[in-house]
C-alpha cells in the first residue's frame, strides 16, 4: 500500500516560553516490508534540525528554540510504501535455546518492564504456554483483549501493568507492555513498536482517516530467515492480529519510553496540546517489495 501521512502537533503557552528543546521520533522506518519515499518536517518558530539514529535504530530529530515564543507547531509529512510480511515460522521451543537466537534476542529477553508482584500474571503465563512459540504469541494476542477492555481515559502514558490489572482495561500501550512481560517470561524475545494503523474499510482506493499513534509488538521467532536466522514478526494484541501492510512502523525499543513520538523540556508555564494524524491510502496495490 502507498500512504500519505500528515502529522501535526501544536503547543499553545499561556505566556512566552524559552529554551524549548525537543526530540522527535516521527520518521517512518525502513524495513524489509516498508519504505519511506518522502519525509518533511516543518517547525514554527523555525529552528535548525539535527538528526541521528538512536541505540535501537530509530531516527531522532532534535531542535531547540531559545528565544521567547507563545506557540510551537510541528508539521510532519511522509509518503510510505508497505507490503504484507511473509508467513511466520513455526519453530519448536527448543529452538529458543540456540546461540544464534540468544545473540539476536539480546536485551529484548530482559525484564525491562515492572511486573506486578505476588504472581499476578502467573495464570496468563500458564494459559499462553502452548505447543509452539508462534502459538503462544498468537494465543496471548487473543487472551489479552478477552481479559481487558480497550478503554481510553482510565490509564495514561505513565501507567504500569499493575494499573492495567486494577482498572481492568487500558489502551494499546498497556496491552503491549503486558504482552512483553509474558512473552519474555516464556523465553521469547519481544519488543515494543510505535507507529500508525490504517483502520479504514478495505474497499476503496483513496480513503483518508484520522488516526492516533498506535502500539504493537514484534516477537523474535527462530528459523524464519533465508539462511535460517531468527526473524522479527509483528503482532497486535489490541486488534487480535498480525501486523500487516496497514501498519506503518516508526521505531521500536524495549518499552514505550524508548520510542516516544515527542519528548522535550522548556522554561515557562503550562501548555495546551493538540495533535492530529491523518493517513490517506493513495494506492492499495503498491508494494514495498516491488
Amino acid at each position: 500500500m502507498l500512504f500519505a501521512i500528515h502529522y501535526v502537533t501544536e503547543y499553545h503557552y499561556g505566556e512566552p516560553v524559552t529554551d524549548n528543546l525537543n526530540a522527535l521520533r516521527v520518521r517512518p522506518a525502513t524495513t524489509a516490508t516498508q519504505r519511506c519515499d518522502e519525509f518533511h518536517v516543518r517547525i514554527d518558530p523555525e529552528s535548525r534540525l539535527g538528526r541521528h539514529a538512536d541505540y535501537f535504530g530509530t531516527e531522532v530529530i532534535e531542535f531547540g528554540i531559545s528565544r521567547p515564543h507563545s506557540s510551537l507547531t510541528i508539521d510532519v509529512r511522509a509518503r510510505v510504501v508497505t507490503s504484507d510480511p511473509a508467513e511466520p515460522p513455526t519453530p519448536s521451543w527448543d529452538a529458543l535455546a540456540a546461540s544464534a537466537y540468544l545473540e539476536a534476542a539480546g536485551e529484548y529477553l530482559l525484564a525491562s518492564i515492572a511486573e506486578p508482584p505476588n504472581g499476578a500474571l502467573d495464570e496468563l503465563v500458564a494459559l499462553s504456554d502452548l505447543a509452539t512459540p508462534l502459538e503462544s504469541v498468537e494465543g496471548l494476542c487473543e487472551l489479552i483483549p478477552d481479559r481487558f477492555e480497550y478503554n481510553t481515559g482510565i490509564t495514561y502514558v505513565g501507567s504500569t501493568v499493575a494499573d492495567l490489572l486494577r482498572a481492568g482495561g487500558g489502551v494499546c500501550q498497556d496491552f503491549v507492555h503486558l504482552a512483553l512481560i509474558v512473552l519474555r517470561r516464556h523465553g521469547i524475545a519481544a519488543r515494543y513498536v510505535s507507529g500508525y494503523l490504517f483502520a479504514a474499510p478495505p474497499d476503496g482506493g483513496h480513503d483518508s482517516v484520522e488516526v492516533e499513534t498506535h502500539a504493537w509488538l514484534e516477537a523474535l521467532l527462530p528459523d524464519g530467515g533465508e539462511r535460517g536466522e531468527p526473524v522479527w514478526v509483528g503482532f497486535d494484541p489490541t486488534n487480535r492480529q498480525r501486523a500487516g501492510e496497514q501498519y506503518v512502523k516508526i521505531g521500536h525499543g524495549r518499552l514505550y519510553d524508548d520510542v516516544p513520538p515527542i519528548k522535550g523540556v522548556y522554561r515557562g508555564g503550562p501548555a495546551e496540546l493538540t495533535a492530529n494524524v491523518v493517513m490517506t491510502r493513495l494506492d492499495p496495490a503498491t508494494s514495498a517489495r516491488a
